[in-house]
């Protein structure tokens, strides 16, 4: 199920990287930018949840979808991170820990399925967490303002993203101490 509905949803988050690098390429000013950037990046990442909320309705589940909708999350995430990195937003340490993280966990992921050991590193409450955490962190950090003219949203946004951090981390070491012992009883 190449082109299905929820398929589809997910394939919009990919395109979407370019266009909210984009935004920040135009003539306009920072607030505008911030303020397109941020409802590109919320409505994109809501299509994460709605996505897989119409391929269970619908019956189109498929083992293309779940391959690509992590990787699609992954990739806006990242590029976003990027993106924040270069407006001096977020620590280069912190995109790296989050980046790095995912490059490993998705390798050890590829890893373990091809040993026949995939269910060792399944998705985890932990890695979830981390993952909503990421998604409100970024929308604030690329909102850079006040909402609602209260809200500090860069600061917020750089509580969120080091939280998200020390989850990666966390969500690391619980994969990692699970593969191990996989990964030990078969190669030997």
């Amino acid at each position: 199920m190449f082109f299905t509905i929820p398929t589809i949803m997910t394939w919009t988050r990919i395109v979407a990287i370019p266009l909210i690098i984009g935004v920040y390429a135009l003539p306009w000013d920072m607030a505008s930018k911030n303020l397109v950037a941020t409802v590109m990046f919320a409505v994109f990442a809501w299509t994460d949840w709605l996505d897989g909320y119409l391929a269970r309705k619908l019956n189109q589940t498929s083992a293309f979808g779940a391959f690509l909708d992590p990787v699609a999350d992954k990739i806006l995430v990242c590029a976003c991170l990027l993106v924040l990195v270069h407006l001096h937003r977020v620590d280069v340490f912190v995109a790296l820990i989050i980046v790095g993280r995912e490059i490993a966990i998705s390798a050890l992921r590829e890893w373990m399925a091809q040993i026949g050991a995939g269910k060792s590193v399944a998705v985890h409450m932990v890695g979830k967490v981390k993952t909503a955490v990421q998604m409100l962190a970024i929308p604030f950090l690329l909102y850079d303002g006040r909402l609602f003219g209260m809200i500090d949203t860069g600061i917020w946004g750089t509580w969120l993203i080091w939280v998200a951090a020390i989850l990666t981390i966390w969500s690391m070491i619980y994969y990692l101490q699970k593969a191990i012992p996989e990964i030990r009883a078969r190669v030997k």
